[in-house]
């Protein structure tokens, strides 16, 4: 199941008719939602971590209160360390009603990292993850409408959420299990009920029109070029404004020729190899890889894109974080790879590459971290 049906219910659904447009409600699998980050998790991150800001804040009746209100000091090799969480001054705040948290925990938190990883594989959006802890019957901010989509889902307790929409406002009771979109702008608040609350929000930080149309125009500005105003038009505009209806109809011309479905694969390369991956067992996977033979079991990496760009005689492979080049010939080794769904052994490629080609080919995508060894 991907992250997007296990927020959404159904992806194709929630792409054509939900996306960017209307409140949506889930009721998943309880289970599924609430192993991704519980209470429990979060006590160890506030207690048994060197966790610092800002992967935390504390906000208290809409206001978000000052670090030095709940961090200390400490040293670590004889260096200083400064922002450090301090348990003991975070737990008497929380009794006083202050909502605690977390920030940017796909950075840190697994679990979270994974689903953020594949849900902007579906959506073609930066995603982001934190997590809200409020004490029994406190609420952390007032009514707000934030700059960007979310899902929001309950991983323990519940919360009461005024929602409103064109023409109404909605009550929505979260609990563990239930998920939320809220499109931008959606103004909204919520209160924790009798047990103290969990929710995890993630944060679509959309790419707008706006942002590949000024991509677009600022590469056609650059072929254009930066030639000098014409000097005297202080004293006479006119200089100015024929010059600049000259190049405004360069522009338009210039604009004319802007091949559409080469800015489309450019943006899709930009977000291919420009994402943030989980590299877990990365380093057991290099010593590993040092045997791996024809019979060693593989697996795709969870979470890793694979998209093949054939140009020319040359492969290009977007993994994400990178982009590697490749002989075209291994284009049908490639695609067969980028199908596995499940775990296999180079040996399966045989029809495709000699074993030296197989190997050598699988030893490099383990190092670059799209395979993982599994035995």
């Amino acid at each position: 199941m991907t992250a997007l049906q296990l927020l959404s219910g159904d992806a194709q659904t929630f792409l054509a008719k939900v996306w960017a447009s209307r409140v949506h409600v889930h009721h998943a699998d309880p289970e599924r939602l609430t192993g991704l980050l519980t209470f429990e998790d979060v006590d160890h991150l506030l207690t048994s971590t060197a966790i610092r800001t800002p992967a935390v804040r504390i906000a208290k009746d809409g206001t978000v209160l000052p670090a030095s209100s709940y961090t200390r000091s400490a040293s670590l090799a004889g260096q200083p360390l400064t922002g450090l969480l301090d348990p003991r001054k975070v737990f008497d705040l929380f009794d006083d009603g202050a909502t605690v948290v977390l920030q940017g925990l796909h950075r840190y938190w697994e679990p979270l990292g994974a689903l953020v990883a594949d849900l902007e594989l579906s959506l073609g959006h930066p995603c982001q993850a934190n997590a809200y802890l409020t004490p029994p019957g406190s609420q952390g901010f007032a009514v707000h409408s934030d700059t960007h989509d979310v899902f929001v889902f309950q991983t323990h307790g519940s919360k009461v959420w005024e929602v409103h929409e064109p023409g109404e406002q909605r009550t929505v009771v979260l609990e563990p299990g239930v998920s939320m979109y809220l499109p931008t702008g959606t103004p909204h608040a919520a209160r924790a009920q009798e047990a103290a609350s969990l929710h995890v929000t993630i944060g679509i930080n959309q790419v707008t029109w706006k942002d590949l149309l000024v991509r677009t125009l600022a590469d056609t500005l650059d072929r254009i070029g930066a030639q000098h105003l014409p000097a005297g038009y202080l004293d006479d505009p006119a200089l100015l404004a024929d010059a600049l209806g000259d190049k405004v109809v360069e522009l338009t011309s210039a604009l004319q020729e802007v091949d559409p479905t080469a800015v489309a694969e450019s943006e899709a390369r930009r977000f291919l190899t420009g994402r943030t991956l989980w590299q877990r067992g990365g380093l057991r996977d290099r010593l590993a890889v040092r045997d791996l033979g024809d019979t060693s079991r593989l697996r795709r990496r969870p979470g890793h894109p694979c998209v093949l760009l054939a140009e020319g005689d040359r492969l290009r492979v977007l993994l994400g974080d990178r982009e590697l080049d490749m002989p075209g010939w291994l284009e049908p080794a490639m695609s067969a790879l980028r199908r596995r769904t499940t775990s296999f052994r180079p040996g399966d490629l045989a029809d495709l590459l000699d074993e030296q080609s197989r190997l050598v080919l699988c030893r490099r995508l383990v190092r670059e971290g799209l395979l993982e060894v599994r035995g």
